[in-house]
């Protein structure tokens, strides 16, 4: 039937169709329909639009059921048990809101605005709703200590801005079609999405011949719609496997030396290494064999491959560089892409951040001096009257403009915790007080949740702007009730590398007594003494004064009236093209102008865990350390197919295609008598998890996965029976800045024996 069928029909039959869509942290961002009778959604449908179709997945499709759940809170929440409990008492707007003032007044003449804690999270990913309004508010309120560093992608943005100076190094999921190899390297998009139509060029890219190969220790849902090729590899050794290959693409003499003089600095320094010049040890296939579990052979065929099957794209996906030195794989993989040639031209890819038309914003398309640096003696300047002049932590790219801010008045993400608990003694910027927690499920999403229960119960004052009653809502003492995406008016830029924007009509009222981030500031702020523009325009206002400043929004009444505007290219996006066609004229943004095989900036560091050259490097809960002889097998924290990190849980339509449990090998289920569907605990020495197994040749030996995002629940003997991953995983960041998500030793039990023990 015709879209124009389609409108007739809804028409007729009392039916509206607003065109919206869904702005989660899935990977995509994507266009629906909502068929709204009567003031309600009945019906949800995607993209029908013109090509490019950006289409929803099953969890933006199944919204309606997290719309209408009756686990939606509908009013605000006051504490009345212990801090976790979950015991709260109904409470009015003005009664939250005038305790969360007087909190925050008392806590900043007391402790100053350092300790106001501000926990941004990415539950809502629009322009106008979500950390936004918070961020101001509490800005214009003096200030708030805050954190740097990303869970998804840190170690890949490390490894991006060192290799380039910067994070656009991404093709357009069109520029596939180029490519005679793709290797998938740790990279899910059929569960993770990576933009919208990622999988149709994929598809599209398989059809005319190109090869596709997954490096993966999971066969994955993508390996088993895309893959020629599956190449299960041991979790963490992934740069000594690009090292391998870059030892036989160098001793076989087939790099791409024009492009290395030309475009590279340091190659001399990685072949050295690589041929163990520097150490004594070449990185040859039979070296990483040992390591990986993948074949010498292997290696080698991949490697000669890859150097000679030109155009050919290593898509290095973040998973793999979520590890406790987890940016020595991604700088590994872009200075394989380097040593290949295959950057700047259709076909390659260049790795690193990935980046290619835009994110959260379009920051690309305004006018800005690329040669900016940051004085360090002057310190980073910043909106923020608490960070404002701090210096630069020591072992930040702080030279660099782009990637993560370097200010040393932040504290690493996966570190919050042990801030929270130990302050200032304990070496951190602020002595905490209180928590202002929006669009964020951290104790779910945080490293070791165990220790971020005992974090949030050590805090003054906790306020948690949320829609469902969260392991971390659980631990406030006001909770402000939020409503949804479809309730009110934003704008979504595309995730990563899509030319388009949509707009997120308002397809419905609010359910009661429920509100916007930003009515909520409106309402705070004089409570706080505070006046301010920003917060006296409506959200149309706001919106046009965003779109004013991007080049690439002509006309925001059209992009508003059709729920999307999607920018049409003339070709597809190929990251540094202009640097390599005219260097002189167009220069890396690194401190040397080149791509970076060593840099300098990480050698002034002077610390041998982050190596100016890529290295493969061990670590504490690494396969070979010490600990491994006590937890044997090696944690993956997956993402679901189901949830969107923690959002999204407990939606019945989703849950029909998707429980979780834990992926185990049948060599490791029955060396420890574990049988598929039985309930199982994984436990280490931060915690203990009980979920049910899932015994499959999916997942290779030594290995078990744990989706992440499942909500922590801890029972009375602190057993997590929700099977949330964090309750296992290690909160000390990688020295780069990376999170070891996928770097936890485990041991696995079954839960009928573990029973039995008790008695």
């Amino acid at each position: 039937m015709a879209v124009e069928d389609t409108e007739t029909k809804a028409a007729t039959s009392g039916l509206t169709i607003v065109n919206t869509g869904c702005c989660h942290d899935c990977g995509g961002r994507c266009v629906l329909k909502a068929h709204v009778r009567e003031g309600r959604v009945v019906r949800l449908e995607s993209d029908t639009g013109d090509a490019p179709q950006i289409r929803a997945c099953a969890r933006g499709r199944a919204y309606r059921q997290r719309l209408y759940s009756p686990e939606r809170l509908r009013q605000p929440l006051r504490r009345v048990g212990a801090r976790g409990e979950g015991r709260f008492e109904p409470v009015t707007w003005d009664a939250a809101l005038d305790e969360v003032a007087a909190n925050m007044k008392r806590i900043k003449a007391a402790h100053g605005n350092r300790a106001i804690l501000f926990l941004p999270g990415a539950g809502n990913q629009g322009m106008l709703h979500g950390p936004t309004a918070p961020g101001i508010l509490l800005t214009l309120f003096g200030g708030y200590t805050r954190y740097w560093g990303i869970p998804s992608y840190e170690g890949a943005m490390f490894a991006s801005m060192a290799t380039y100076g910067t994070i656009r190094t991404g093709h357009s999921r069109d520029d596939l079609l180029n490519s005679r190899l793709i290797l998938m390297w740790g990279w899910n998009p059929a569960n993770t999405i990576w933009d919208p139509e990622t999988s149709l060029w994929l598809a599209r890219a398989k059809e005319q011949g190109s090869r596709i190969v997954v490096i993966d220790p999971r066969f994955t849902d993508s390996a088993a719609t895309f893959g020629h090729q599956w190449i299960p590899i041991r979790p963490g050794t992934d740069a000594a496997m690009l090292l391998a290959m870059a030892y036989v693409i160098i001793s076989e003499k087939i790099c791409d030396q024009a492009f290395i003089e030309m475009h590279t600095l340091g190659f001399d320094a990685f072949r050295d290494h690589v041929l163990g010049k520097d150490d004594g040890q070449p990185k040859t296939p039979q070296w990483a064999e040992a390591i990986t579990k993948v074949p010498a052979q292997t290696i080698a065929e991949l490697a000669r491959a890859y150097a000679t099957q030109k155009p050919a794209a290593l898509v290095a996906g973040w998973g793999p560089a979520r590890t406790a030195v987890g940016e020595q794989y991604s700088r590994c993989a872009a200075v394989l892409c380097a040593i290949t040639g295959n950057i700047g031209m259709p076909g390659g890819y260049a790795g690193g951040f990935m980046r290619a038309y835009s994110s959260r914003e379009t920051g690309h398309l305004l006018k800005k001096d690329p040669a900016q640096r940051v004085d360090k003696a002057k310190g980073i300047p910043s909106a923020n009257p608490v960070e404002n002049g701090a210096l630069p932590r020591s072992d930040s790219l702080y030279k660099l403009s782009g990637g993560t801010n370097a200010t040393s008045a932040r504290i690493h993400q996966s570190k919050i915790w042990d801030a929270i608990l130990r302050g200032r003694a304990g070496g951190y910027p602020a002595d905490l007080k209180m928590a202002y927690i929006v669009a964020s499920n951290c104790l779910n999403q945080y490293p070791n949740s165990p220790k971020g229960a005992q974090a949030l119960k050590s805090l003054e004052f906790v306020v948690v702007h949320e829609q469902f009653l969260t392991a971390t809502a659980r631990h406030a003492d006001i909770v402000l009730p939020v409503n949804t995406f479809m309730e009110r008016t934003d704008i979504a830029p595309p995730w990563l590398g899509s030319p388009y924007y949509i707009y997120l009509n308002k397809a419905v009222d609010s359910l009661a007594d429920t509100k916007s981030d930003l009515e909520i500031c409106r309402e705070l702020a004089p409570r706080l003494g505070l006046s301010a523009d920003y917060f006296q325009q409506s959200d149309d206002q706001i919106l046009r004064t965003f779109t004013q400043r991007r080049a690439d929004i002509p006309d925001y009444d059209a992009m508003r009236r059709d729920g999307v505007l999607k920018i049409r290219l003339p070709e597809p996006i190929v990251a540094f093209k202009e640097q390599i066609a005219d260097p002189d004229k167009y220069p890396f943004a690194t401190l040397s102008g080149k791509i970076e095989i060593d840099c300098g900036h990480i050698a002034e560091m002077n610390n041998p865990r982050i190596p100016s050259v890529p290295k493969y490097l061990s670590h504490p809960e690494h396969y070979d350390a010490p600990l491994a002889q006590r937890y044997p097998l090696q944690l993956l924290t997956a993402h679901s197919k189901i949830r969107t990190h923690s959002t999204l849980e407990r939606v019945p339509w989703l849950q029909e295609l998707e429980s979780q449990g834990a992926w185990i090998h049948p060599l490791d289920a029955a060396a420890r008598g574990i049988r598929d569907g039985e309930a199982i605990e994984i436990f280490n020495d931060r915690g203990r998890i009980r979920t049910t197994a899932r015994v499959t040749e999916r997942i290779m030996p030594g290995v078990v996965n744990v989706c992440q995002g499942a909500w922590y629940t801890p029972d009375a003997d602190g057993v997590d029976v929700g099977g949330c991953a964090n309750t296992l995983t290690l909160d000390e960041p990688s020295p780069g800045g990376a999170f070891p998500m996928n770097s936890a030793l485990v041991e696995v039990v079954s839960a009928a024996q573990t029973a039995l023990e008790k008695k």
